[in-house]
């Protein structure tokens, strides 16, 4: 059972209805999904969320494959489900296999050592409260990644935190058309 109320656009608080609109536009089911519509119940939640998307959206420089490999893994590394559901239908349309998407949920190797050592930093993270080892960072550099480039995959890891804990906070139940799939 789901903790916190979720919304249509009709229905939400006045701060959250544009959000909730833009959001409808990124969504797979023509609805806001029950994410959307639950943290639109308190607009500053919603608010937050929009703003981290926005800014990797407009500034980041990783482009759609990496940024949705290293979300997978960090919603594989924090647990949630329905993050880990939405995150596979984004890297599915960033043009992953199946195949790959399987194994970034696992943890697994890619093919591409370069991407294999930026997603095993972000799922360090993700499952160290924010730490990594030495020697994950310095596999990172060594496989070609600048501080630029490694600063921003943290934004990555921040949207994906932020969304699952919330998902796991509010029992958000899933909505995705074929999210059960691994």
């Amino acid at each position: 059972m789901t903790r916190i109320p979720s919304h249509s656009v009709a229905d939400a608080p006045e701060a959250s209805r544009a959000l909730l609109e833009e959001m409808i536009q990124f969504s797979p089911t023509g609805r806001p999904l029950n994410m959307h519509a639950q943290m639109a119940h308190a607009p500053a939640v919603l608010t937050a969320y929009v703003s981290i998307r926005r800014a990797t959206a407009q500034l980041g420089t990783l482009d759609p494959p990496l940024r949705s490999a290293l979300m997978l893994a960090a919603a594989t590394a924090d647990g949630s489900e329905y993050a880990q559901a939405v995150i596979s239908t984004l890297a599915l349309r960033a043009g992953w296999s199946q195949d790959d998407v399987q194994a970034l949920r696992a943890g697994r190797d890619v093919g591409n050592a370069k991407t294999g050592a930026l997603t095993h930093l972000v799922r360090e993270a993700a499952g160290n409260h924010g730490r990594v080892s030495d020697a994950a960072w310095q596999q990172a550099v060594a496989s070609g990644w600048n501080d630029e480039q490694l600063a921003e995959a943290f934004a990555y890891l921040g949207l994906t935190v932020f969304t699952s804990y919330f998902l796991n906070y509010a029992a958000t139940e899933l909505d995705i058309p074929g999210g059960a799939e691994r």
